[in-house]
């Protein structure tokens, strides 16, 4: 689908929003009053353009990025809407529609370059509800509060001490290892391992949602998040676990901290899946009895992989932030639904275009290092898949390190173009292939 699409599929709302005139001098609304309408109806869609040219490519594998320049496109479009029965209470369902294919079919890099493309491709459109979430916000005292109006928010006025309950179908995403400056590849950075932390191997199908609840606790500068989601049946794949019979337990600490008189955020995560997955080992000992290549799917038994996360957000001035993440999971079993990293570090920073006159728009500039244990390496080595990667032999390992840049320019009210450039140095930990080097445009539109 080509990106002139998005501007019919939004026509009506864009051109309700494009006059500069009325976007200064708003009219008065239900938010102004801090009383949101009880319905929304918010639409956005995303066109991402990537273009890889040719790369050294020695072998290839079943899970290997092509050697060969390819270009790809991948096209997503939501329909939301969201109720309000009673104040505090938010009902929201999202429909999405979704099309094309990552490079790859995405496979190939474990910090994968399209955070847009679902690891589902397909020629030709499809339709799935993607989230149906009940929020309830119950308030518990203190200085009130008010709560932007977002994308699936309704905002409000609230107390900062607070109670926030999320029951449904929804991304763990949407809650948790949030950062301000690297957690939107419809907005921010596209790479897998910026807009989540890569070793956070959290519950969801193969378009990144799950089924469950989750529970927030505001209490002055902290917020305690802990909550339980159901893994998909088996690893990678498209179907949830019916029931909690295979279940993810997360945990989040956040401590909003001031540093130069700007308030900055910590957050620590950690996971433990609790599922039927593969030992690395015992993969690799099978195959010596029986042959090659090793495959965790003949050993998987009931098992738990646990996993931690640091997160940091900082401003640095009123235009300028900084990030870092770092990550690690339990690297002797295989990753159950993200991909293929044990360890990660980013770390990165965001301008907004102010500074220049342009404050619509954004630069940015990031680093990612990720890494796997020396039983994952053998693995590969032996032939073994992952979720994203698998050359088919690893004789010559590595970490996997990537640069992404991007500048985003604000066309209209809502609506943004991004030029995306990333460089992937030893594409799936491997020294023998790549560098890999993707240029993307990226056409996104909302309607809130």
């Amino acid at each position: 689908m080509a990106l002139g699409a998005l501007w019919l599929a939004l026509g009506w709302p864009l051109a309700s929003r494009a006059d500069p005139a009325e976007a200064s001098a708003p009219a008065p609304s239900a938010d102004d009053s801090k009383e949101p309408r009880w319905l929304r109806v918010q639409v956005q869609a995303t066109d991402v353009l990537q273009h890889k040219p040719s790369m050294r490519s020695p072998y290839e594998g079943a899970n290997s990025l092509p050697g060969e320049a390819v270009t790809s496109n991948t096209v997503d479009a939501s329909l939301i809407f969201g109720v309000r029965p009673w104040r505090g209470g938010q009902f929201w369902f999202d429909g999405d529609l979704n099309q094309g294919f990552a490079p790859g079919n995405t496979l190939g890099v474990a910090g994968f370059v399209n955070g847009e493309g679902a690891k589902v491709g397909h020629s030709s459109p499809y339709l799935r509800a993607q989230r149906y979430v009940f929020r309830q916000t119950i308030p518990l005292g203190g200085d009130a509060a008010d709560i932007d109006s977002d994308m699936m928010e309704f905002g409000g006025a609230t107390t900062r001490n607070r109670l926030v309950v999320s029951i449904g179908k929804f991304s763990l995403t949407d809650v948790m290892d949030d950062n301000a400056y690297a957690h939107d590849p419809k907005n921010d950075f596209l790479n897998w391992a910026l807009i989540d932390t890569g070793a956070w191997d959290y519950a969801a199908d193969a378009w990144g949602f799950s089924t469950g609840a989750v529970v927030e606790w505001y209490e002055g500068d902290w917020t305690l998040r802990g909550g339980v989601m159901t893994l998909s049946s088996e690893p990678n794949s498209a179907q949830l676990t019916k029931g909690f019979e295979q279940f993810q337990l997360d945990g989040e600490v956040e401590y909003r901290q001031s540093w130069l008189g700007r308030e900055g955020k910590i957050k620590l995560l950690g996971f433990v899946s609790r599922g039927r997955m593969g030992r690395f080992d015992d993969a690799i000992a099978l195959a010596e009895a029986t042959g090659p290549p090793p495959n965790t799917a003949l050993v998987r038994r009931y098992r738990s992989r646990p996993g931690l996360s640091i997160n940091v957000e900082q401003p640095v001035s009123d235009a300028a932030g900084l990030f870092v993440r770092a990550g690690w999971a339990d690297g002797r079993y295989e990753s159950y639904e993200y991909t293929d990293i044990d360890r990660t570090f980013a770390a990165g920073g965001s301008v907004n275009g102010q500074a220049w006159g342009r404050k619509a728009d954004t630069a940015a500039l990031a680093l990612i290092v990720n890494g796997i244990s020396s039983a994952h390496q053998l693995y590969l080595a032996g032939g073994g898949l992952g979720i994203l990667v698998g050359d088919g032999r690893l004789p010559h390992p590595g970490a996997e390190a990537i640069v992404e840049a991007y500048y985003s320019l604000g066309l209209a009210e809502g609506v943004h173009l991004s030029f995306d450039s990333q460089t992937v140095v030893n594409p799936a930990y491997n020294r023998d292939r790549g560098p890999a080097v993707v240029l993307g445009l990226r056409l996104h539109a909302e309607y809130r």
